[in-house]
């Protein structure tokens, strides 16, 4: 449900700020208030497309924000997302005069595909140039499914679906590499020729380069190992090793002391331990560094090798193993591609036949659904002036038809207007007054399905009058009692049925425009209801046909 919105600097708005409560909303002003600029505001906020040209003269910036009630179907997409926040929504859009648009889901930053997505399941808005998109058919399907009570079926389909095209496309992928099969493997035949003739193992060309760093090295390292160890413990006289020694018998003359004399003569016989150790493996690795022209120009050799094939193959040296194991892995897949066809095209049959399986329970499922949705409408129809009129929804399952994700069945609305008249395709209605009214009729039958919060009507009452009027005011007063329900109208008879009236007013100083939006008392809803009746001026007479009309429907609404 929504709450609340708060809307600056948005077209003539400068700065609203309106509550909604459950149950029918009207908003009613003077044409050229403003009345429909609320419902583009919150179209705006829901994700559709912006314009700077919706920004007030002179400001940098429009705002809108609103807070919902979430539905539960809303609550699970906002947790999935980690944008939940309890049991309110709010939801913020700014649009700036350079361009960029931000929206914001419960503080968070959303992109306008996430609005509009959440959107969908907050608040159901209907224009009064709606009935064009209800000329379409997968518009029609779209509605008769939002109907239905079918909601797992269309997911078992959508998901059977899914599987068989994800399947038919790996076939097809498979088939059409099977063109040019041969030449690639013959390709592949050669590349791996290449690099099994190099035969790089795993770690070999690290471990080949720090050989060759060290045999490379080999005489440099020669000579500072000596002078290293002289300096140790051999060929000069005051080596480490002797210098080591002459100290630990000097401190060993003072042990009897005890204390900090016994602590430095252990860690001078620590250091003199590390300092044989040191001298060993040193000795021992220079034992192991000999000066080795020939396996220097071979290991140089092989390495020049294995990065040559690796440029070759554009890789670095150390992955041509990996290189040549990926290639024998394409070429063992394409030796047994017909062998993978021949799984593929299986599996394929298998997931068509799982698909098979769904289409036909929800074929059933629309065909049912149908029949309630055209009978539901057709009274509807005839309660809004349209005698004798009847609406058909036909749902065409041919078999034959490729099956899409929502299945394979065509939607279509049909209708007579008129007694006698044969049925045909609301596209091919001519009256733009009869098609509002059959609208208002699909929309008010499409909106009574358990689970919708809010629905917003923007003058979808336009070209109905008298006693249409009323029963177009009856109908979506009835439809709050499943869902809030939010109506732009000009009809007092549509007005008159509300729980809640807001008028809409336009204010001018001579230099700006503002629009104000307040909610009336009672008596103030005889005024704004008159004012609807008659016009300027506004009578006694008037007044109380305003009042007349509000009793009435108090009445209406006890006896509900």
């Amino acid at each position: 449900m929504l709450c609340m919105m708060h809307v600056r600097n948005f077209a003539i708005i400068e700065e609203v700020e309106v509550e909604f409560a459950a149950g029918m909303n009207v908003l009613t002003g003077e044409t050229g208030a403003g009345k429909s600029i609320l419902i583009d505001a919150l179209g705006l906020l829901l994700g559709e497309r912006a314009s700077t040209d919706v920004i007030r003269a002179k400001q940098e910036r429009a705002e809108i924000a609103a807070t919902f009630e979430p539905t539960q179907a809303a609550k699970a997409w906002l947790s999935q997302r980690a944008m939940d926040a309890g049991d309110e929504c709010h939801l913020r859009r700014v649009i700036a005069q350079d361009g960029r648009a931000r929206g914001f889901i419960n503080g968070n930053p959303a992109t306008m595909q996430n609005l509009r997505e959440l959107g969908a399941l907050l608040v159901n808005i209907h224009g009064q140039h709606e009935h064009q998109a209800l000329t379409l058919q997968d518009v029609q399907r779209q509605l008769l499914d939002a109907r239905g009570d079918y909601e797992d079926k269309l997911q078992a389909t959508a998901a059977a679906w899914e599987a068989w095209s994800t399947s038919r496309d790996a076939r097809r992928t498979l088939e059409s590499q099977s063109t040019d099969q041969a030449d690639r493997i013959e390709f592949l035949q050669f590349q791996l020729a290449e690099l099994d003739n190099v035969a790089a193992q795993p770690g070999e060309f690290e471990s080949l380069e720090t050989e060759r760093l060290r045999l490379a090295s080999a005489t440099d390292i020669a000579e500072r190992g000596e002078r290293a160890m002289r300096a140790l413990s051999e060929g000069e006289p005051d080596n480490a090793v002797a210098l080591l020694a002459t100290a630990i018998r000097e401190i060993e003359n003072l042990a009897e002391l005890g204390g900090e004399i016994s602590d430095a003569l252990a860690l001078l016989n620590e250091a003199q331990t590390s300092l044989d150790e040191a001298a060993i493996t040193l000795q021992r690795f220079m034992a192991s560094t000999e000066h080795d022209p020939a396996r220097l120009s071979e290991v140089e050799q092989r390495t020049d090798a294995i990065r040559s094939i690796a440029r070759k193959h554009r890789v670095e040296p150390e992955a041509a193993h990996a290189q040549a194991a990926s290639l024998r892995d394409e070429l063992s897949r394409l030796q047994n591609a017909d062998f993978a066809l021949d799984q593929l095209l299986a599996e394929e049959r298998e997931k068509r036949t799982e698909l098979d399986r769904q289409l036909g329970p929800l074929s059933r499922a629309r065909q049912k659904a149908a029949k309630a949705f055209s009978a539901q409408v057709s009274a509807d129809m005839n309660a809004l002036g349209m005698q004798g009129g009847k609406f058909s929804v036909i749902v065409d399952g041919d078999e034959q038809r490729e099956p899409q994700i929502h299945g394979r069945d065509r939607v279509q609305f049909q209708v007579s207007a008129n007694p006698g008249q044969p049925l045909q395709a609301l596209a091919k209605v001519a009256s733009g007054g009869e098609l509002s009214r059959i609208s208002l009729a699909i929309q008010v039958a499409a909106g009574q399905k358990k689970g919708v919060a809010s629905m917003i009507f923007d003058e979808v009452d336009s070209g109905v009058g008298g006693g249409v009027a009323e029963v177009v005011g009856f109908k979506m007063r009835d439809l709050a009692q499943s869902c809030q329900v939010l109506a732009v109208t000009h009809l007092p008879q549509v007005a008159g049925q509300a729980h809640h009236h807001l008028r809409v007013s336009k204010m001018t100083d001579g230099k700006s425009t503002k629009t104000k939006i307040v909610a009336l008392s009672e008596d103030e809803r005889v005024e704004e209801i008159a004012r609807m009746l008659g016009g300027v001026e506004i009578t006694k007479t008037t007044r109380e046909h305003a009042r007349e009309m509000l009793r009435q429907k108090q009445k209406q609404a006890q006896k509900g």
